[in-house]
């Protein structure tokens, strides 16, 4: 569901803004260093990533109803972004990026029309297991990636498989001084929770920064300013470092700004990434608005329609700037709850920050090493292809991690909508097996009633996820009800979508003072122990299938 079910209380009142400053301070902190590196990895200048920050913050904060909500570039989007750097650009970065930053803009306005044809439903239909399998995929590409720039070597090949395959040699080829600043701040990151348990105060410092607060010294230290060589007695061989290993930023905020290339959006090429970035671009920052609202200590719902034109808004004018796209973002967005945030001015908090410190003082980001921000990045996309992902899939349902494992597969070795429509087909294809009816794969046969004062929805043959959304609209419609039960005992399988997604309503609903019951399920087995895993009735009766 989609609309707001509990108003904020005072999102702009002058005894919290205090507290939205600092955590929009805070937030900044961690942004600066992520949006460049993210920007890069992306094929993007450093301060693309930067420009979709500020932009995020300063203009859509009042766009979207999402009041928590950090938005700016993620890392989810970097293999979109990437690919269509490479591929239209054809092997010259520079009209790639043009192109892709017209790609980026006509997907915004596709973002745009979705907002208004009320799609943030979307963020119900995608199984999860299909979207944490995209992540897991999405962030094994990005490690495959950044590796060979954390240890200060340029890799010959081009596509996950091989740079995956490629990373032991550039390992025995890596530079030590650049090597010795990505292996340090890979520990920092991984090290940073276990300290922070035992030492509270250091909760309070973000742990890229405290990267950076390593790094650039490493860097001076290592003069990473000049170019040079340098050679070590144990290994006999002479490395070359320089400026190329360092951020390298335009010299003000105007010469950063570039117009995108709308001149090859018709071809079947650029298409495929508008298709890419509006679809997964949306899927994503929805479930992560959606994750927000979970975190957030006031348990508001927000309206995903509002934040998906938002999201299409600020993307429209960051595409139209040379910016990357953006989303609702959910580290930098449950950083920001976690340092007190209470409205959405520590968003545009964190957007002046940013706009400030670019403007004032771009020599200190031209001091940051490449190989810290590729440590950061892998970092992130070892959280997003971390095996407790798997097990957490598994403990689900077995089924689950099939899905899991076929939509990374996928992705990996074609792409990311291949990817997530693999995950999709194979789900359908269980489902069929597990005995869902053709019939009902998209439109569900439910009986609505009322009966002593209640609406009881009974739903027949099978509930999943893609017909979750007419068994959602059947809700809604039943808005003044102040008790609604949906009964399953006529259902031969109703799926782990479907009953995440039914839970998650009945918190919502339980907070307005309504009630939502699911009945019928008694006689169903468990997929799995988890409690909301797929339930399948195994015997049916002919009585129940008239």
């Amino acid at each position: 569901m989609s609309n707001p079910n509990i108003p904020r209380a005072s999102t702009s009142s002058a005894s919290t803004w205090r507290n939205d400053l600092v955590s929009g301070f805070l937030v900044f902190l961690i942004a600066l260093p992520l949006c460049l590196g993210i920007a890069m990895a992306s094929g993007f200048p450093p301060i693309a990533g930067v420009l979709t920050a500020v932009v995020g913050g300063m203009v859509a904060t009042w766009l979207g109803s999402a009041p928590l909500t950090i938005k700016g570039p993620a890392a989810g989007l970097i293999v979109i972004a990437l690919g269509a750097v490479q591929e239209l650009g054809g092997g010259d970065n520079a009209v790639g990026y043009r192109r892709a930053l017209a790609c980026i803009a006509v997907a915004a306005v596709t973002q745009i029309v979705f907002a208004l044809a009320r799609a943030g439903t979307l963020g119900d239909f995608f199984p999860s297991s299909v979207v944490h399998g995209m992540l897991a995929a999405i962030g094994i590409i990005i490690c495959s990636k950044q590796v060979h720039t954390l240890v200060g070597v340029t890799p010959a090949a081009k596509d996950p498989l091989h740079l995956i395959l490629e990373i032991p040699r550039s390992l025995l080829r890596l530079n030590p001084e650049i090597a010795s600043i990505g292996i340090l701040s890979m520990i920092l990151l991984f090290g940073y929770p276990v300290v922070a348990k035992r030492a509270r105060w250091m909760q309070k410092i973000p742990a890229p920064m405290l990267v950076l607060a390593l790094s650039v010294p490493l860097a001076y230290l290592f003069d990473l300013e000049h170019e040079h060589t340098y050679s070590l007695a144990a290994t006999h061989t002479t490395y070359a470092i320089g400026p190329s290993f360092l951020v390298n930023l335009p010299g003000n905020l105007i010469q950063a700004i570039v117009f995108p290339d709308f001149s090859h959006v018709g071809t079947s090429a650029s298409i495929k990434y508008i298709v890419m970035f509006s679809l997964v671009g949306s899927i994503e920052s929805l479930l992560s608005a959606k994750a927000v609202d979970a975190l957030d200590p006031a348990k508001s719902r927000s309206d995903l329609d509002k934040d998906l034109l938002a999201t299409g808004v600020g993307n429209l004018i960051a595409g139209l700037l040379g910016g990357l796209p953006m989303i609702s973002e959910i580290v930098r967005s449950s950083a920001n709850i976690g340092y007190g945030a209470k409205s959405r001015l520590s968003n545009f908090f964190h957007g002046i920050f940013l706009l400030l410190f670019v403007a004032f003082a771009p020599g200190l980001i031209h001091r940051i090493p490449l190989a810290a921000l590729a440590a950061m990045l892998t970092f992130t996309g070892v959280r997003l292809a971390s095996p407790k992902e798997f097990a957490k899939t598994l403990r689900i349902g077995r089924e689950q991690l099939v899905i899991f494992a076929a939509t990374a597969a996928m992705c990996i070795v074609s792409d990311l909508l291949v990817g997530v429509a693999a995950g999709i087909a194979v789900k359908l294809l269980i489902h069929l097996t597990n005995g869902a009816p053709l019939r009902v794969v998209f439109r569900p046969d439910v009986d609505e009633r009322v009966e002593e004062g209640r609406v009881v929805l009974r739903v027949k043959h099978a509930a999943i996820f893609s017909n979750y959304l007419s068994i959602q609209r059947k809700i809604e419609s039943h808005a003044h009800a102040s008790s609604i039960e949906i009964d399953f005992a006529n259902a031969r399988l109703v799926d782990h979508t479907v009953m995440s997604n039914l839970h998650e309503l009945q918190g919502v609903m339980e907070r307005n003072g309504r009630k939502l019951t699911l009945a019928g399920l008694g006689d169903h087995f468990q997929m799995s122990s988890h409690p909301l895993s797929a339930r399948k009735r195994p015997v049916i009766s002919p009585v129940a299938e008239r």
